[in-house]
């Protein structure tokens, strides 16, 4: 697909998600098949103030490309110097809104899924960044706010006029945060009511799922969120189920472990030993989802400190779990 002038050579992209999708896990996601990845939410407030801590969430892996910055913000004015600025700092190809978070914290502010309430301020946004940046502008909101006002059509047709290059569709409404089903047929007619490329995001759990997807709704590209936190490797047998070839098993619990420290040892040359391993904490332990016999190493993994203790907690396990 082409998001404006840029050109996605994939149908599958990593969703962007606070406090997951930094330059260390999506440089492991893309290299697994992740086509299109899209760095944390970041708040255009903080970005004017060019507060030292959230420029460092611009930062992109080597060869990112296509890459895209998401920025949240509810005011015309400072998210378009937001988006400057992190056009500026990151190089990024795409300047991506976010217009779909659920948290109360973000929306209380009348940021993220908030704007869903307020169509006209959100195309006001859109018209906003695309004057003052020169790459494509796109959107990610979610099927409404509510059962109430599930107007996720009637919003997509408003950005595109406002000038989008494409939006990405969450089937659930901000009411139901993460739970309950997405409903895909949503997603299908935002697909049937705008000529831009929309991508698909919801419940993309297995590797199947993200035929699935596509195939109901017509949409450009599925978009995984939650189903690849320890798990790169669905983007790999996503893209074998687009195929129609058979879909790789998982590697061995070994190779698991060491792509986790590799995404550590990422992380630590960018942000630091003590941040990157702080932080994790909680990465590590999503690559032992449904490992049997896991639990005592998750519990040393959620107290380590330095690479070192990285180094042997996985020496452990691989002599115990594999």
């Amino acid at each position: 697909m082409n998001i404006g002038s840029v050109f996605v050579g994939s149908r599958l992209a990593l969703a962007p998600m606070a406090g997951v999708t930094d330059a260390a896990f999506r440089q492991i996601c893309a290299e697994q098949g992740a086509g299109y990845t899209v760095t944390e939410l970041i708040s255009s407030k903080a970005l004017c103030r060019r507060d030292r801590k959230t420029l460092t969430l611009l930062r992109q892996f080597p060869g990112e490309h296509p890459a895209a910055v998401q920025i949240f913000g509810s005011d015309p004015v400072c998210m378009a110097e937001a988006a400057a600025i992190a056009l500026e700092a990151s190089g990024a190809d795409i300047i991506d809104l976010n217009m779909g978070c659920p948290m109360g914290k973000i929306v209380n502010n009348g940021d993220g899924a908030a704007l869903m309430r307020d169509p006209e301020r959100a195309a006001r946004i859109v018209e906003a960044v695309r004057r003052a940046v020169p790459v494509p502008v796109t959107a990610k909101f979610r099927r409404g706010w509510d059962m109430g006002s599930c107007n996720c059509v009637e919003f997509a047709r408003t950005l595109e006029q406002a000038g989008v290059s494409a939006v990405a569709v969450h089937g659930r409404t901000r009411a139901q945060m993460y739970g309950g089903a997405a409903d895909w047929t949503c997603i299908r007619q935002v697909k049937e009511a705008v000529s831009v490329p929309v991508l698909a995001n919801g419940d993309v759990w297995y590797p199947q799922d993200a035929a699935r997807i596509l195939l109901h709704t017509k949409a450009d590209a599925a978009m995984i969120g939650r189903a690849a936190l320890g798990n790169p490797w669905i983007f790999r047998q996503a893209a074998a189920a687009l195929d129609g070839t058979p879909v790789p098993d998982l590697p061995p619990l070994a190779e698991r472990c060491d792509t986790a420290v590799r995404q550590i040892e990422l992380s630590a040359a960018v942000k630091g030993e003590r941040i990157a391993v702080l932080e994790a904490r909680r990465h590590y332990c999503w690559y032992l989802k449904g490992v049997p016999h896991s639990a005592y190493y998750k519990e040393q993994i959620v107290r380590m400190n330095t690479l070192e203790d990285v180094y042997r907690i996985t020496k452990g396990m691989k002599r115990d779990l594999t």
